[in-house]
């Protein structure tokens, strides 16, 4: 499990590479106005309901699903099974597009309301949308593809996805100038790599042989099982996207650029969620839906533990960067062309207030494979409609006095409740064992955060004056100094308290 876990981590990592490139390319040549404010929510639309019908929902149904037919029925069956989703995926997808591209300005109207108000970005938003919303056709089907190679154990393929996605991007964007205006490349860029993902999870799972095998769905004991299980983790995937749909609404309702604010600390932001979170539940559901299965309940427990760990391990140094340097952050990552100095100031108090539920939504994912990997989608889902309603709430209260930076507030918020819940009820059902190893590596990480916390408050400053003097590479410089020797000294301490603990990384036997 920890080698497929550095491996999806590791193309995670790349395609979050590939993605910084193209959010600097975004930031320079779209800036953070009104040109990018109606890019954000073209692309955002696709995204959301990708998660609410794709990703998110549509894994945590269709894995232990597929897992159950191979295991029960044969290859054969499992392929047959998942040709049938592949249709009904398809037709619905063609449904959902020709609806959308009947009723966008409709749409636009609903998801930001505040963009009325202004003609030319309207317009432009619509615009934008009806390029970008086929994209969501393809990487639907995409997903079912993933998750049929995540069960057999290729998750090289599906990892790989997001690079292409985001090395499409950066094609178009460097060819901005054949287009009207940038907006145009980039919603071209994001489609085109929709194609040319299905693409490559048809060729991977061609080449494992478990291509599906093409039929009429038809209403047997495991489409209905799929449906039943589906149903609620639908719901429960809305209502976090019912979260992040009321940041685009209230968002759109502040001056141009607040959007876009929002948009590049995300896009900080989702680098360690990315890596480290979703690549942990991606690996993590169905090792505990085979242990599970194998009726080895303490190793699915153990399993999850040890993902849970080096989860945190990971994920906080992250924690302390965006609290403690957010500025240096989005100023040398964003800071040149039309992303200016005030644009980088804004999105910074928007990563600190992210980075606040950072350690809450990464380890949440792990949490929910606590239900998932039993086929409880019901459990999870009624989760996530409490924790976003107290995140709506919060979003409405802290929007006036806090901008931008109140509605990510309300996300960290409500991250911290959606895991705190879930936590609760799996230990109490057994379904979730805090053991010795995760409490050791806990303590090691806090210390270990700690020091680092403290080195980037004494080091920030003189790291400053270092740079200074290197002009416009400055900012880059100086971020490049405080990552690295941060992560020196996190590394050391981290490791070297591990070893005192007694805690081996090395996997053991289930």
């Amino acid at each position: 499990m920890y080698k497929s876990l550095v491996s999806v981590g590791g193309l995670t990592l790349l395609s979050r590479g590939a993605g910084f490139l193209r959010d600097i390319l975004l930031g320079a040549i779209l800036g953070a106005g009104l040109l990018n404010d109606a890019f954000v929510i073209a692309q955002r639309l696709p995204n959301h309901f990708r998660t609410i019908f794709g990703e998110g929902a549509f894994n945590s149904a269709y894995v232990p699903s597929y897992a159950r037919v191979l295991q029960t029925e044969g290859l054969a069956s499992a392929r047959l099974f998942a040709g049938q989703i592949f249709i009904g995926l398809l037709a619905s997808q063609i449904i959902l597009l020709a609806l959308a591209w009947a009723f966008t300005p409709y749409v636009i109207d609903l998801l930001a309301p505040g963009f009325r108000a202004d003609p030319e970005k309207f317009a432009l938003t619509v615009t934008l949308t009806r390029i970008t919303f086929p994209y969501l056709l393809f990487i639907t089907l995409v997903t079912l593809q993933s998750g049929t190679l995540n069960a057999h154990g290729h998750f090289i393929a599906a990892a790989f996805t997001p690079v292409v996605m985001n090395l499409s991007m950066i094609v178009f964007l460097c060819l901005a100038f054949l287009f009207a205006n940038p907006g145009l490349a980039a919603s071209w860029g994001l489609t085109i790599s929709g194609v040319l993902q299905l693409v490559l999870t048809s060729a991977a799972a061609y080449h494992a042989g478990i291509f599906e095998h093409f039929a009429r769905p038809a209403m047997s004991k495991h489409i209905k099982h799929f449906l039943v299980t589906l149903g609620p983790a639908v719901i429960g995937s809305a209502g976090t996207q019912i979260a992040l749909f009321a940041d685009t609404i209230i968002g759109s309702l502040l001056p141009t650029g607040g959007v876009s604010s929002i948009y590049y600390a995300d896009r900080i932001y989702q680098l360690p969620l990315g890596v480290i979170g979703i690549a942990a539940g991606t690996v993590l559901l169905p090792e505990m839906s085979r242990l599970f299965a194998a009726d080895n309940p303490g190793g699915a427990l153990h399993a999850q533990n040890r993902t849970m760990a080096l989860s945190l391990a990971l994920t906080a140094p992250f924690f302390i960067a965006f609290i403690m340097i957010p500025d240096d952050i989005m100023r040398g990552v964003f800071e040149r062309g039309a992303f200016t100095a005030e644009a980088a100031s804004a999105s910074a108090a928007v990563l600190t207030a992210y980075g606040f539920g950072l350690v809450a939504i990464v380890l949440v994912r792990s949490a929910v494979a606590s239900f998932q990997a039993k086929g409880d989608t019901k459990t999870p889902m009624f989760v996530a409609l409490i924790a976003v309603a107290i995140n709506v709430a919060l979003k409405i209260l802290l929007f006036k006095p806090f901008g931008a930076a109140g509605l990510a507030a309300a996300t960290a918020a409500g991250a911290w409740v959606n895991l705190a819940v879930l936590c609760f009820l799996a230990i109490t059902r057994g379904a979730m064992k805090i053991d010795l190893f995760f409490w050791k590596t806990t303590t090691v990480v806090t210390m270990a955060s700690f020091l680092l916390a403290v080195f980037a408050l004494f080091a920030a400053a003189p790291a400053q004056r270092l740079t200074a003097s290197l002009g416009r590479f400055a900012n880059v410089f100086e971020l490049t100094v405080l990552g690295v020797a941060g992560a020196l000294i996190y590394t050391l301490v981290l490791f070297a308290g591990l070893w005192i603990a007694g805690v081996r990384l090395k996997r053991p036997r289930l």
